[in-house]
């Protein structure tokens, strides 16, 4: 049996008790490819849901041997889960798609257009999105956090959907991140990247899955993936705690000449020194578990229950 041919686009559709939107989205992103003239896959990750989901794409995997399908054996998260479906695409470029409507496939074409141009990277940003004041001021506040404490800058609004060429995945998956915040790891990589601005609808159907608790866990995870330095903020303390001792022992000297009372001044110095060793030995501990981190993360991203359609080779016919 001869070896498939390797597609052009691999488009990944992360699923998590998406019955009512995973057909469509399905439909939608299959008109605009075959519209564009690219040979493509797509294929679905679950995140072990509850509802139709899996058979609904089974029966697309039976109509249509492009769509495929990866069933995780349990909940993975959002971070884990989707990188792991982005690392098993086969296409040439690969682009990341919401399954409930708010990634718009209608901008499928212009990824495509702005990658054959050259471009490594195209990523959607929103430019309107109607959320909660609490939401909103969260998404502010962990912008601000990457921006000042990431290792390299993240793109604000970006969501992670768009086009990536696969040289670029590659990169990733060298960093072999156990809880990779993808988005932040495509700026890591340092390839050509352009924007596409655009105005996020609502879900199509269906309710969100994401509460406070996961967006804020989804947060904290990204910004401690993609932050090293908060890891060396107790050193920073650290210093400014041992010039605030030797400040506070001047004060001491400068009473001790001018005939004043110096005991006050030396137990806030001392109490003072010992603050600055404790933060400076935890910067110091914090900066090793980074080291012991970068040396050792090997962890699988997600187990899978199940696959299919997924072929075993793939011939590559040259990037369109």
């Amino acid at each position: 049996m001869s070896p498939a041919v390797r597609p052009d686009i691999s488009v990944i559709i992360p699923c998590y008790n998406e019955e009512e939107n995973a057909e469509a989205i399905c439909r939608a992103a299959t008109r605009e490819l075959e519209a564009v003239g690219v040979s493509f896959e797509i294929i679905f990750i679950d995140n072990d849901s509850a509802d139709a989901t899996v058979a609904i794409i089974k029966r697309l995997c039976a109509a249509d041997p492009r769509v495929k399908l990866i069933v995780n054996s349990r909940n993975f998260g959002q971070m884990r889960s989707p990188t792991h479906a982005i690392y098993q695409a086969t296409g040439r470029a690969v682009i990341g798609l919401c399954a409930d409507f708010q990634d718009p496939p209608q901008m499928i074409p212009q990824f495509i257009e702005r990658w054959r141009a050259g471009t490594d990277i195209v990523l959607g940003v929103r430019e309107v999105e109607k959320v909660g004041a609490i939401h909103g001021a969260l998404r502010k506040m962990s912008y601000a956090l990457a921006k000042n404490f990431g290792d390299y800058p993240i793109v604000p609004q970006a969501t992670g959907f768009g086009l990536y060429d696969m040289r670029v995945v590659d990169a990733t998956r060298t960093l072999a991140e156990p809880e990779p915040f993808f988005r932040g790891m495509l700026v890591e990589t340092g390839f050509k990247l352009e924007t596409i601005p655009y105005a996020r609808p609502p879900r199509a159907a269906g309710a969100s899955k994401n509460n406070f608790f996961a967006l804020f866990d989804f947060a904290m995870s990204a910004l401690a993936g993609s932050s090293k330095k908060l890891l060396r903020v107790p050193m920073y303390i650290g210093a400014f705690g041992i010039v605030m001792t030797f400040l506070m022992l001047l004060g001491g000297l400068i009473a001790f000449f001018g005939g004043r009372p110096i005991a006050g001044w030396l137990i806030a110095s001392v109490v003072q020194f010992q603050f600055a060793l404790l933060f400076g030995f935890l910067g110091l501990l914090g900066d090793n578990v980074r080291i012991v981190s970068e040396r050792t993360r090997r962890t699988p991203l997600v187990i899978e229950r199940e696959r299919i359609n997924f072929a075993d080779a793939y011939v590559d016919a040259g990037r369109p």
